[in-house]
């Protein structure tokens, strides 16, 4: 299974974690948030690591090198931060089949399994692990409307009137289907080539695409406040295991 994982970003809001490295290499709880992505996709069975880098990459690079864990590492090179859907674009040279997307930012204690159990039964051509958040939050994410069957049928990027509260947590599953979308997208009123805009297309044009509840839980380390969170978090889980053990 090939494993997506965006790690290109400079985490402006996060300065000054950022001033000398890239977002992705931010510790918490003394990991750096990629490591923490990479443990995620090789417990759920990760065979092979795509990592799109870009701000300070050589630092990604010489830590890492060509493997982690003994699972081989590929890098493709996002020369300009343009948005999801042109990061996920550089992928696809080494891309064979269905494969899982991780944004590189993200602190996961989650149902990761469930959302590639829901794509290998192959009734689906995306599924996407979705978290319940509150409304007044709503229009900070990419926010997604269901049928009654939990398939998705309309995305959006930060709306600001929001259909739901059901938000996209940054943990997919795709076909190759989705860089023909990313190709056909243009850019939203940020510049950007959003990812949402890709999959709406994907709907659109009949895409069976699968919402999974999560269960457990995630932090999008976005501000330095969101370290401690996740760090406290962290922490609290270990406490809790200690104590059944």
């Amino acid at each position: 299974m090939q494993a997506v994982v965006l790690a290109a970003g400079k985490g402006t809001r996060l300065r000054p974690l950022t001033e000398d490295k890239p977002k992705a290499l931010v510790e918490v709880d003394g990991k750096p948030l990629l490591e923490d992505v990479f443990d995620n996709l090789l417990r759920i069975g990760a065979t092979e690591l795509i990592v799109v880098v870009g701000y300070m990459k050589e630092k990604i690079i010489e830590r890492y090198g060509d493997a982690y864990e003994g699972v081989p590492i590929t890098y493709a090179h996002q020369r300009e931060q343009l948005g999801l859907a042109h990061a996920i674009l550089q992928a696809e040279p080494h891309i064979e089949d269905d494969f899982v997307l991780m944004l590189g930012d993200n602190i996961f204690r989650a149902n990761l399994g469930d959302v590639i159990n829901r794509q290998q039964e192959e009734r689906a051509d995306a599924a996407f692990l979705v978290e319940e958040v509150p409304w007044e939050e709503a229009s900070r994410y990419g926010v997604l409307d269901t049928n009654g069957y939990g398939e998705v049928v309309e995305v959006m990027e930060k709306p600001d009137d929001p259909p739901s509260n059901l938000v996209m947590t940054g943990f997919y599953t795709f076909t190759p289907a989705i860089f023909h979308a990313c190709h056909l997208v243009q850019p939203s009123d940020r510049g950007e080539y959003e990812l949402p805009d890709a999959i709406d297309l994907l709907i659109q044009s009949g895409r069976t695409i699968d919402a999974i509840r999560m269960d457990g839980w995630r932090i999008d380390v976005g501000y330095p406040d969101d370290q401690e969170k996740a760090e406290e978090r962290l922490q609290d889980d270990e406490q809790v295991l200690s104590a059944s053990e």
